[in-house]
């Protein structure tokens, strides 16, 4: 039997819309589930399908999955993820596990920032150019993404990119005081703003999101991370190291009092001018990096700032810059209630049935249907998926390593990088063992900016690659990732070493 039709048999049943998807591989896998990269044989498109099993096991994950679903859902921006479907489960009220249907991707900055050492100064504003205009718009829905780093953007060849994982987002509300100041794990330590460090201020802003665009912009520049602390106080020092002591004012405003003895007590440290961290580098970008990078939030420029910065002139255009409306505090009323294992489970199939007009009408019109017409073939499915597994796990289909998910998140993922991405291995850093990682996966396009077709070493000028076409699709797998340690989570015992 043909290869791609075992494959597809083995991962597809007679689930309703199932069998529009031609399966290829399996590209992912982890304990969230399995991610299968197919293509979508209405529309052409290359796909990954995600299967995030065993959904509602804990509600925390739970209310996790269905946050990002709902801000995927409501946050459709070209530089931002997109969800392209959702299957239906076979019952309203029993389903455990959920199949989520995404573009796939080539790779992830990440990987494309330590596969390439020639990246140019154009591919450097090009780059940030399209994370500020995702950023502006996230922003403008009163979002925060919380988790902004390389592994969370994923890109294509033609060197575009997608903001995801919104597994840690939150939604702010002005007369929520929950949405002031949240005291969960957020943002990996490498790209966290100081704020966090030491919960340092009675409530953060969506300057949060900057301080890590600002690190991320530095990690292009550099080929590498800028501030690699190998814990909280670790972190403080690489931070001042670079910027200087923050001044009596700032630290007077920090609300954990042993970070603010710390900082107190900090032998007093100059700043390092950015033109000796970042030699050869466009004075435009270094003085906007300066202004992302600004130890007291108050100093960071808003997203939308930061586009008109002179460092983008000649592309960047508020015409193609879009805001969006607020969320409505509707959407997130679960938030201020606490939900069990069976209100979760109704809300995602809500989420679902967004994908499924027809089922959502009748839904809508309080139909108590609870299983369809059609055979849904769910447990053959996980059988079918079980299997793949065990298939990768002997190295059958084994393209990635298994993916260790500190919590059920929706999908990234990034394999080997095609064309022209490719330089060289990118090696694994010791850091990253230690990193928060979330995952997931893609979205569409929005009008370019007219300009010259002229290429550099190969690649697309910044110009040239704002007038390619909608992202294409290639490729995508996972990444790895550890569950917070305690230690971590109570960053207080650090500042007593």
């Amino acid at each position: 039997m043909d290869p791609h039709k075992r494959l597809e048999r083995e991962f597809f049943t007679e689930y309703g819309e199932a069998g529009r998807y031609q399966v290829h591989e399996v590209v992912g896998k982890g304990s969230y589930g399995v991610v299968g990269s197919a293509t979508d044989t209405h529309t052409g498109e290359k796909v990954a399908i995600k299967k995030i099993n065993d959904v509602f096991e804990h509600v925390s994950d739970a209310t996790r999955i269905l946050r990002e679903v709902k801000l995927l859902r409501l946050l459709r921006h070209p530089d931002i993820v997109e969800i392209r479907h959702i299957m239906l489960p076979p019952s309203r009220r029993e389903f455990r596990d959920i199949y989520v249907v995404f573009e796939l991707m080539e790779s992830d900055l990440h990987q494309v920032i330590r596969a390439n050492d020639d990246l140019t100064p154009e591919h450097h504003q090009f780059f940030l150019y399209q994370l500020l205009r995702g950023l502006k718009y996230i922003h403008s829905a009163n979002v925060y993404h919380r988790d902004l780093k390389p592994k969370n953007i994923l890109a294509n060849a033609d060197c575009k990119l997608k903001i995801c994982d919104f597994g840690l987002a939150r939604v702010s509300f002005n007369d929520a005081p929950t949405a002031v100041f949240w005291t969960d794990y957020v943002a990996t330590r490498w790209y966290r703003a100081p704020e966090l460090c030491g919960s340092f201020f009675s409530k953060y802003t969506p300057a949060i999101d900057i301080w890590s665009i600002g690190c991320i912009f530095a990690e292009m520049l550099m080929g590498k991370p800028l501030f690699p602390g190998k814990n909280v106080v670790h972190q403080l020092d690489l931070m001042t190291d670079l910027l200087g002591t923050p001044p009596p004012e700032t630290i007077a405003r920090i609300r954990n009092e042993k970070a603010r003895r710390y900082l107190n007590n900090m032998r007093k440290k100059q700043p390092v001018p950015f033109t000796q961290k970042f030699p050869n580098v466009d004075p435009l970008a270094l003085k906007l990096l300066e202004r992302l990078l600004a130890f007291d939030p108050k100093d960071r420029p808003s997203a939308e700032e930061s586009l008109a910065d002179p460092y983008f002139n000649g592309l960047s255009n508020v015409d193609r810059e879009p805001a969006t409306q607020a969320i409505p505090k509707l959407e997130f009323e679960f938030e201020r209630r606490k939900l069990g294992k069976d209100d979760v489970r109704e809300l995602i199939y809500r989420e679902i049935l967004e994908y499924h007009p027809q089922m959502l009408q009748e839904y809508l019109r309080g139909g108590e249907q609870t299983s369809f017409l059609y055979p849904s073939g769910v447990d053959r499915f996980k059988r079918q998926f079980a299997h793949l597994e065990e298939g990768l796990g002997k190295g059958g289909n084994g393209k990635t390593t298994p993916l260790l998910r500190h919590h059920a998140s929706l999908p990234r993922q990034v394999t080997e990088f095609p064309s022209v991405w490719e330089r060289v291995p990118a090696p694994k850093e010791d850091g990253d063992s230690q990193e928060n990682d979330s995952e997931k996966e893609t979205s569409d396009s929005v009008e370019d900016p007219e300009n010259s077709n002229e290429t550099v070493k190969g690649y697309y000028t910044a110009r040239s690659l704002l007038k390619s076409a909608s992202i294409s699709a290639s490729k995508c797998i996972g990444g790895n990732g550890t569950r917070p340690t305690e230690e971590e989570l109570d960053e207080n015992k650090l500042y007593e070493q």
